[in-house]
This record gives C-alpha cells, structure tokens and sequence, in this order.
C-alpha cells in the first residue's frame, strides 16, 4: 500500500485562485476590499518570515495587508490599545496576533482583545466557545485548514477514533473540538501522557501537534491510520517521525507542504468571509 499524500501546499494554490475570483466578485459588487492587519512584536526572524508569508497570500488573492511592527519592549497595554486602533478601523477585516509575544506581555489578554468578527485567525476564549459549540465562528487557522485539507481529500471522520497529541489552545484544543464536531471519538493526548505510544496506537486518524520533534514515533502508528503532522522543525522534520510510514499508513501530510500552507490558506479565507458578512 502506498499512502496518499495530503498535498496541502498544492490544495492551497487551487484555493487561492478561487479566493481570487471570490475578491473579484466582492469587488465588483460593491463591497469592501478585505485588509488583513497582522502585528508583530519584537524582532524573531522566524514570526517575521510567517507575517510576510501571510501578506504575501494576501497579495496573490487581491486583499490588502497593513503590517504593524511593534518593538520587543512592548507592553501589554501598549499592545491593546494598538489592538483598540484596529478593531475601530473599517477598514480592516481581519486581525492578526503572530505568536509568540514577548514574555512580558498578556498574551491571552491580548488575544482576547480582537473584535470577535474580526478573530480570522481564531485565536479569542469567545470564538472557541462558540466554536466548541457548533456555532457560527472563525476556527484557529492551523486545525481549520487541516480539516479542510482532510474534507479535500475526502477522509472519513464519522465514527474514526482520533488522537490529537498537543493540547494548546490554538492547536491542540480547538483541532480536538473540530474533530469531535465532525462525529470522530477524540482522545487528547500530550508529553506527559504516560501511555502516549497505546494511545496512538489506537488511531485512526492521528494529529501530532505538540511541538517537540519526531516524538510520536512510528512504529507506535497502526496500519491504515491518516496521519496529519502539524509540526515543523529545524531539518524539516515534524512532530511525527515518518520512516517507513509511506508503506504502512492511508493518508500522510508531508513536512513542509502539507499544513503549514493551509494555515494561511484558513486566515486568508476567513478574512473575506470577514469581509463578505461585513457587506
């Protein structure tokens, strides 16, 4: 068996060209132009190349972008009332937050500052409950695109038992929440769970989203699962190790090219959402 491979990288191309077409329509209708505000916060290379990466998919779809650079000396109520600015500025749709923030900031209170039709990103307490709760809101980008990558793909999750090893509440917690809405059995896992390697071995669909290289191994991964890698790390490796695992499982993301562009491909679909109900 060879595993089909979950191209995220190219199911984000052909979205984006939809999303063209759906700005276009916006557009011409006489509805407003999508901005996407994204602020960062200090000087960390790796934030900065992930907002230009978010602006640039703005770009190529015809939203706008306004970047907001912000020192690493920030304060948290500096931070908010930049916030304040952007959530009483029509013209912006959608804000983003790069994580992480200097440690000297409320991160969560931060977060939970964004205006809630404005959270395109997913990242406020109010937009997971609502979420969590089968109502209308804007998912944490990162598990909003790898279920719209698996739905692409057509993966079964009625019914399927999911391990999700991570429990952030950007990642972890709202991909738990997605899954579950979809009718999986869900099992949340982390790097303390004692029995981490019987518990993926049960999955049928398995999401490593815990931040620590290869530690889901693969010999623990059964035949047959669908296995989503939300991990990337230095040498290009994920959260899964995948030696051997082309051979053995149904469906496989690569790392990079699999849900790192479908991440963006969420927030700048959300944006125009944002955008569309706005009109």
């Amino acid at each position: 068996m060879s595993a089909l491979i979950l191209d995220g990288k190219a199911l984000a191309k052909s979205r984006e060209q939809q999303l063209h077409v759906a700005v276009e329509k916006l557009l011409a209708g006489g509805g407003q132009k999508p901005y996407l505000a994204t602020i960062l916060v200090g000087d960390d290379p790796s934030s900065a190349t992930y907002v230009q990466m978010k602006q640039n998919a703005c770009a190529r779809v015809g939203m706008g972008s306004v970047k907001i650079e912000m020192p690493t000396s920030t304060t948290t109520e500096e931070l908010l009332a930049q916030i304040d600015q952007l959530n009483n500025n029509p013209e912006v749709c959608g804000i983003l937050l790069q994580h992480p923030v200097p440690a000297q900031i409320d991160e969560r209170v931060c977060f939970d500052a964004i205006a809630i039709e404005k959270d395109v990103d997913g990242v406020t307490t109010q937009g997971f409950g609502l979420m969590a709760m089968g109502e209308p809101a804007f998912g944490s980008a990162t598990p909003a695109g790898i279920m719209t990558l698996l739905k692409h793909y057509d993966i079964q999750f009625e019914g399927k038992h999911a391990v999700v090893v991570g429990r952030s509440p950007i990642l972890g917690k709202p991909m738990a929440a997605m899954l579950l809405n979809a009718n999986a059995t869900v099992t949340i896992c982390h790097s303390r769970t004692v029995d981490l390697a019987e518990q993926v071995a049960k999955a049928d669909i398995i999401v490593g989203a815990v931040g620590q290289p290869e530690l889901i191994r693969a010999e623990w991964i059964k035949d047959g699962a669908v296995v989503v890698d939300a991990g990337y790390h230095a040498g290009g490796i994920g959260d899964i190790e995948k030696t051997g695992l082309e051979n053995r499982v149904a469906a496989v993301t690569p790392v990079p090219g699999g849900v790192g562009p479908m991440t963006i491909n969420a927030l700048i679909s959300q944006t125009l959402e944002s955008a569309e109900r706005r009109s």
